[in-house]
């Protein structure tokens, strides 16, 4: 596999996962930037900046990479549509002034409404008992607005529950496998959830011949800065277990666990680029 380069700490992580994922699908289908380049609508260098984090990646660019690799586009979208949402908030101008919106003209037709009237504090029985005038006869309700409020409703409900799902997926099939109890039989892992300052125990053993601390079997999982998940807690555990102190194990790869694992490299005579792919899971597990 090539030797990737770290990715910026400044990234934050949900777009660390999309291009962890773009870089994993683009090693699996052993093509070169080149042959990126040669199969997809994007030039070469453009593709050394999208998968080193240096510029996010076009939602056309994700798509042409899932098809060309053989990746499925629709797990990538969803991480990508979150993506965006972070590159861009990151990128906006604070200071920026408002743009004034156009008054709406109203309708020749429309009625138009009285003054509410300012509560009270507290209402009497007899002002609880006053019923609410009718409306006004002829009066219109606009249904584009609430059409358009439920439909953006329910397109980011979609994406939320889409992504959740591919986090999930990652956590027991993709990137981690099952989880492993203390007495050694597999069980389907729960989806990895983490509340501030929550650690969790270690208890390193060798089964098979390999270390193990029981919370995932992967030996291929791709973790650089930003990561999560049962497959972080695993390669915490075991860099303690090593001598590398990662820092609290808390399933988040951040910069102690970074410089923890360019040790783990620097002593296995790996590149030391803090991410923890095959060769370093290899050292891990011995």
């Amino acid at each position: 596999m090539p030797r990737w380069k770290g990715l910026p700490d400044s990234l934050d992580h949900r777009v660390v996962r999309l291009v962890v994922q773009l870089r994993r699908l683009k090693d699996h289908s052993g093509l070169s930037l080149a042959s990126l380049a040669a199969g997809t609508s994007y030039s070469k260098s453009s593709w050394e900046r999208y998968l080193n984090g240096k510029k996010l990646p076009p939602r056309d660019a994700v798509q042409e990479l899932a098809r060309v690799c053989g990746g499925d586009a629709t797990r990538l979208l969803a991480l990508h549509e979150v993506a965006l949402q972070v590159w861009q908030a990151e990128r906006a101008e604070p200071d920026a002034p408002a743009v004034p919106q156009p008054a709406p003209e109203p309708e020749p037709s429309a009625v138009p409404e009285p003054a509410a009237p300012e509560p009270a504090a507290r209402p009497g029985p007899a002002a609880a008992a006053v019923p609410a005038p009718a409306p006004a006869p002829g009066r219109r309700i606009p249904l584009g607005p609430l059409l358009l409020g439920a439909l953006a409703v329910l397109v980011v409900a979609g994406v939320t529950l889409l992504t959740t799902r591919t986090w999930q997926d990652g956590a027991t099939a993709g990137r981690g496998g099952d989880s492993l109890p203390a007495g050694g039989t597999p069980t389907a892992a729960p989806a990895f959830t983490h509340r501030l300052g929550e650690t969790f125990e270690c208890r390193v053993r060798r089964r098979a011949g390999v270390l193990s601390a029981g919370r995932s079997r992967t030996d291929t999982a791709l973790l650089g800065s930003g990561a999560t998940g049962w497959d972080v807690v695993e390669a915490q555990c075991l860099l303690h277990h090593q001598g590398c102190d990662p820092g609290a194990v808390d399933g988040i790869v951040g910069g102690k666990t970074i410089r923890a694992v360019k040790r783990l490299q620097a002593r296995a005579g790996l590149p030391t680029d803090g991410i923890i792919g095959p060769d370093t899971w290899k050292v891990l597990r011995r």
